[in-house]
């Protein structure tokens, strides 16, 4: 089975996050977006596009991210057999799935107690 494909986003917290996109966008040239942050299209050496997106996003200092600073957001081709296949290797999965237009999410904690993303693209994501 396929399990983690690529990196989907990188996501951190910041007790200002206006003030930090700002930064970012200003110091950095990162075209963030009104959601709070960018969206980077893979491009294949030529620069020509190819299927994909990395995002990167600040958020507030409260969101849920089980105590980390930032979190690490995997592209994955089948979330569901993927999480049944780590639950069955013993895995710290938790019980949630979000399911939207964005696709589907789901986390493991992993065994220094970082909770880990996982994200299914929707067709043709």
């Amino acid at each position: 089975m396929t399990r983690v494909t690529g990196i989907g986003g990188i996501f951190f917290k910041a007790r200002d996050p206006k003030a930090l996109q700002a930064w970012y966008r200003d110091r950095l040239g990162i075209d963030v977006q009104p959601w709070g942050g960018a969206a980077f299209r893979w491009t294949d050496a030529d620069g020509a596009p190819v299927g994909g997106t990395t995002a990167w996003s600040i958020f507030s200092a409260d969101a849920d991210t089980g105590g980390a600073s930032f979190m690490v957001n995997y592209r994955v081709a089948d979330l569901h057999a993927l999480l049944a296949a780590l639950r069955e290797e013993g895995c710290d999965v938790l019980d949630k799935v979000d399911e939207s237009e964005y696709g589907k999410f789901g986390w493991v904690v992993d065994p220094e107690g970082n909770k880990v993303e996982l994200w299914e693209p929707p067709a043709g994501g």
